[in-house]
């Protein structure tokens, strides 16, 4: 922290603009992810680098990923807890497409922010998991919608084809509509574009 607001003193950085990710890239680092996810207010996400991570574990990378489930399940937890993100390491084998897209949508349904890419061929992949499907995002707007008519109309039970509408479910279809946005699948006022 120190070093960081010397250099930020020293070329005329506002103090705190300098924000960081860490990386965490052995067993020591796993097992302390929650302190390290809550060690400076700059951070803004956490990372698992997994070729440090398993030479560290004395294994190796394997094709279904089972040596990084516990270390990429405690990176996820930390970032939670820490209200911070959460990023994968990266699929080395360029070639393995297939094994790619399995990997990302394991780590999006482990509830990582992204993933990062050592190709750009594949950040379409990442993309493409990531982007809420048009009938996500239908579900979301109607659920925001129902939110709206239950306050307009004051009650305090808020239902949608039957089925409950709760806080986390609220949550859940705000998130979607944010990445809906920040993907330019909708504009601001809801209209789909995808």
């Amino acid at each position: 922290e120190k070093v960081i607001i010397e250099a930020e003193n020293y070329h005329n950085v506002p103090i705190g603009r300098t924000l960081m990710m860490a990386a965490i890239e052995g067993a020591s680092g796993v097992l302390n992810a929650p302190a390290i996810a809550k060690a400076s207010d700059r951070l803004i996400g956490i990372a698992i680098g997994a070729e440090d991570y398993v030479t560290n574990m004395k294994t190796k990378r394997y094709p279904d990923g089972n040596e990084l489930f516990f270390a990429r399940s405690m990176i996820v937890h930390a970032a939670r807890a820490a209200g911070i993100s959460a990023f994968d390491t990266v699929y080395s084998d360029v070639d393995d497409m297939e094994g790619f897209l399995n990997e990302v949508r394991l780590i999006h349904q482990l509830g990582f922010d992204g993933k990062s890419c050592i190709n750009p061929r594949q950040i379409p992949v990442v993309n493409t998991v990531y982007q809420p499907s048009i009938k996500e995002i239908k579900r979301s707007l109607d659920i925001i919608s129902a939110i709206e008519e239950a306050k307009e109309k004051g009650s305090g039970v808020i239902s949608l084809n039957g089925k409950m509408i709760d806080k986390p479910i609220v949550e859940r279809a705000q998130r979607t509509l944010m990445l809906a946005k920040a993907s330019r699948l909708i504009d601001e006022e809801g209209n789909i574009h995808a």
